[in-house]
């Protein structure tokens, strides 16, 4: 068998942008099951309803959601049990200081598979406020539309 090269993306967080500000981004490994992965291969998975925290040293992935796997057996897996991440200690104890600060929380951004291992991006963020979220859809709205001006005005030019 070909040992997989590249990144597969299998799920993303979109809704993290809208109502953090990310600090910093941080890639994990996961600890996974055997139908966890063949159910991630399959490209299921729900990263919403997530968070990271750091217990005694360890960082774990609470309430991502990745579906059973439809041909498994009574072996599979619980749809969101919390799973083990792979960070180097230095990371960990850095990300602890922050998540420690007030404010501040763990959540997965994305999830891929990155030469054929599971990964998921974390990112160290800060709760955005209602009129935050308001503020920066006013301006993506304004840079949208200051786009389209721009490309009516360079095909009257043609």
């Amino acid at each position: 068998m070909a040992k997989e090269t590249g990144t597969k993306l299998i799920a993303s967080n979109r809704k993290a942008r809208h109502d953090y500000h990310i600090e910093d981004t941080f890639e994990a490994g996961l600890v996974l099951q055997g139908t966890e992965v063949k159910s991630l291969r399959a490209g299921r998975a729900t990263l919403t309803d997530g968070f990271g925290e750091i217990h005694r040293g360890e960082a774990f992935l609470h309430g991502v959601h990745i579906p059973e796997y439809t041909q498994g057996t009574w072996t599979n897996h619980q749809p969101r049990r919390v799973r083990k991440l792979l960070l180097h200690h230095a990371e960990i104890e850095k990300i602890e200081s922050r998540v420690n600060e007030r404010g501040f929380t763990l959540i997965p951004l994305s999830l891929y598979f990155k030469d054929g291992r599971a990964k998921v991006e974390l990112g160290l963020a800060k709760g955005k406020k209602s009129y935050d979220k308001r503020h920066a859809l006013a301006e993506r709205q304004a840079d949208r539309e200051k786009q389209e001006a721009l490309g009516r005005r360079l095909k009257g030019m043609e």
